[in-house]
């Protein structure tokens, strides 16, 4: 089994609860809107991260993250993109196993023509009064397991 971690959101701020609903994740996937260079360096103390660039994240160190990223894992193909109404592909023509998504700041689980979307809501300051959250993504003999996680408890 591969555990991933899905975050986005984190608009300069990554709480210990996120912390702790990532710990022991094999790899760590964030959807933009960084908004700070450390946010990535400490989620990579958790695990390899793979990380694009969100609309807030337009400060020189941003530049080293693209918009859109492909990442392969256990057989799956992931393709991040920070806001889903700029995909300018078509997920399930192209062999994309899931669309991971941010900028909405609303957690949604979605699968469309085979296609897993997965937006994990935002696990930065809260805004517009919706919950905290991240999201969890289990590869298990081929399945594909998501959890959102709500850290608004704390």
């Amino acid at each position: 089994m591969l555990r991933l971690g899905i975050i986005s959101d984190t608009h300069g701020l990554l709480r210990p609860e996120a912390m702790r609903s990532l710990a022991g994740v094999d790899h760590v996937i964030h959807a933009g809107d960084i908004g700070r260079p450390d946010i990535v360096e400490q989620l990579r103390l958790i695990a390899l991260v793979t990380a694009i660039r969100g609309n807030i994240d337009t400060a020189d160190w941003a530049k080293a993250y693209p918009e859109t990223d492909s990442v392969h894992l256990e057989g799956r193909t992931f393709f991040l993109v920070h806001d889903v109404h700029d995909l300018t592909i078509n997920p399930a023509e192209a062999g994309i196993d899931v669309v991971i998504s941010g900028h909405s700041h609303r957690a949604r689980v979605e699968t469309i023509d085979g296609v897993l979307y997965l937006n994990p809501g935002s696990a930065g300051p809260r805004r517009f009064k919706l919950p905290i959250t991240l999201a969890t993504l289990d590869i298990s003999s081929g399945r594909l397991s998501p959890v959102i996680h709500d850290l608004s408890s704390g």
